[in-house]
């Protein structure tokens, strides 16, 4: 049986444009929309309606699953609430961030990540979850049980995307040793004889390790057709050992200079959208601010706060003026699900997936009002 519906005085946020009109959705697909008036439809006074965010990197359901220190929640009931959030910021396509090899500072097992993983299998199959979840892989290719622990994964079919990192001091996102104190003896509470100590071992781990689990997880990454991402390049000399590693995403480059070898080299760069909204990274790295002024962003993931997504693109919209709502928009949507090959969402347009978002802006915040997943209305 034909299921169709139809939405009237929207905003539409297309490719390129916007235009005040109506859309039709039949089973599940864009239809048909078009500008003007229309006599049919839910109403939506005026609101903006643009396509299912598609985020590519969020830990989040992580701080669900282990809300404090040695605490555990049922997985399941963890992902429901990850879902839910992520669902009512105007995501519609999710990968969920697992991380794999685990440094000092991690309060899980690579046993958790996989009964988190396992979870997103199962909700899926039961069609208990509000978006379309799939899994990237956070990979600390310094940590002496990376290799082993990808393998607990290596054949899930919801695996869509590995990064590959290293957060050993004096490198990358912490160039500065300063700004790992900052981060790392804060988080752990570490006396100073203490975290010197655990330096020279996170150090020595990486000169041990990380070249080789870079090679093993990228050819097998390769040979699966997963897309590989780079992870807080912060020189040229990075970004070659990423084309090396035939990486097509960089995220988060950690410098001006980094990002523009990534975007000369065809890679796709990301950043965060909480240093969109901040207005600067909380590791004190170039301002994903100042990338899109200089044309050099083309994707924007929630990281740690699901809603900053949304929030950050219509704000980029808002205030720099090389970069239209259609066009910010659309870092949020289509060049996400373009870089993980899903050709069938992304953009409102005939025969695309129902994945779409009415949203009004109050107080300068866009506020989510009406969530669609292939037609069908989850938030």
């Amino acid at each position: 049986m034909t299921s169709e519906f139809a939405l009237k005085n929207a905003r539409i946020v297309l490719a390129d444009e916007i235009v005040e009109g109506s859309l039709v959705v039949r089973d599940g697909r864009i239809a048909a929309f078009d500008s003007g008036a229309s006599a049919v439809g839910l109403d939506l006074d005026g609101d903006y309606l643009i396509p299912g965010l598609v985020e590519l990197h969020t830990d989040h359901l992580e701080s669900h699953f282990s809300p404090r220190p040695k605490v555990r929640w049922n997985p399941h009931a963890a992902l429901l609430a990850h879902d839910a959030q992520i669902a009512a910021s105007g995501v519609t396509t999710v990968l969920d961030a697992l991380r794999v090899g685990l440094d000092e500072d991690a309060d899980l097992n690579a046993g958790e990540m996989r009964r988190l993983a396992d979870a997103i299998d199962a909700g899926v199959a039961a069609k208990r979850l509000r978006a379309d979840h799939y899994i990237h892989l956070r990979c600390e290719v310094s940590a002496p049980d990376c290799a082993d622990s990808f393998a607990l994964f290596s054949d899930d079919p919801r695996l869509r995307m590995v990064s590959l990192m290293d957060h050993s001091p004096g490198q990358r996102q912490f160039a500065s040793i300063e700004s790992y104190s900052i981060y790392y003896q804060g988080k752990l509470k570490m006396p100073d004889d203490e975290f010197r100590a655990f330096c020279a071992r996170r150090m020595a781990q990486s000169a041990e390790y990380s070249s080789r689990h870079r090679a093993i997880l990228a050819a097998a990454s390769r040979e699966r057709g997963i897309v590989l991402a780079s992870h807080d390049d912060a020189t040229r000399a990075h970004v070659a050992e990423a084309i090396a590693d035939g990486i097509s995403v960089a995220e988060f480059p950690t410098t001006m200079e980094a990002a523009k070898a990534s975007r000369d080299a065809g890679l796709a760069v990301l950043m965060g959208a909480p240093n969109v909204v901040r207005g600067g990274s909380h590791s004190g790295n170039v301002s994903a601010r100042a990338l899109a002024e200089a044309g050099m962003l083309d994707i924007l993931s929630s990281d740690y706060i699901p809603f900053s997504l949304i929030q950050s693109a219509f704000f980029l919209g808002d205030v720099v003026d090389t970069i239209s709502l259609p066009q910010a928009i659309a870092m949020v949507t289509k060049r996400p699900a373009d870089a993980i090959s899903l050709a069938d969402r992304g953009e409102i347009d005939v025969g695309k997936r129902a994945d779409l978002v009415r949203v009004r802006i109050d107080e300068h915040v866009p506020v989510v009002r009406s969530v669609w997943r292939e037609g069908e209305r989850v938030a």
